[in-house]
């Protein structure tokens, strides 16, 4: 088993054909634009691409998905792209969950990261979705109303 591993490695290696470890992106059953706003400390807020809030987690509960931002937004950093750009939150057909930012081609799978983890990024799909149904017309031409205005976190 180890030899044919290492051999599948070489003829790869040899060949030239790119390492890669996210499976094929397949049909879509649900997927929605988000913003992602995170600091330092592990706190997260999650917009959807309108500005309506999804999501406000203190530093206790939003490790995972502060963390994903701080990774999102230095893959950006260095494609020169905003920070606050949307950034595709999709459920594929056979329940994976992934994130894929359209401006640099970053992607990632949730459930690398395990049960929790992925649970948090589904329960994010489900709030804006029911953000989405419970209010579409939150905004005012273009602007949000008063109230609802995305709040700085320091240090993000």
């Amino acid at each position: 088993m180890v030899v044919a591993s290492l051999c599948l490695a070489a003829y790869a290696r040899l060949t030239g054909r790119p390492l890669e470890a996210t499976p094929a992106e397949g049909p879509i059953a649900e997927q929605r634009l988000l913003r992602l706003y995170a600091d330092m400390s592990g706190s997260a807020r999650v917009l959807d691409a309108e500005g309506l809030m999804i999501a406000d987690y203190p530093p206790e509960t939003g490790g995972f998905i502060s963390g994903v931002s701080r990774a999102l937004t230095r893959v950006r950093r260095g494609y020169g792209v905003p920070g606050d750009a949307p950034v595709r939150l999709i459920r594929y057909q056979d329940g994976r969950l992934a994130l894929k930012d359209d401006a640099t081609g970053w992607r990632v799978e949730i459930a690398g990261f395990g049960a929790d983890n992925r649970a948090a990024f589904a329960r994010l799909l489900e709030k804006a979705r029911a953000a989405g149904a419970a209010q579409p017309n939150l905004r005012e031409r273009g602007r949000p109303i008063r109230g609802h205005e995305p709040a700085p976190i320091k240090g993000g």
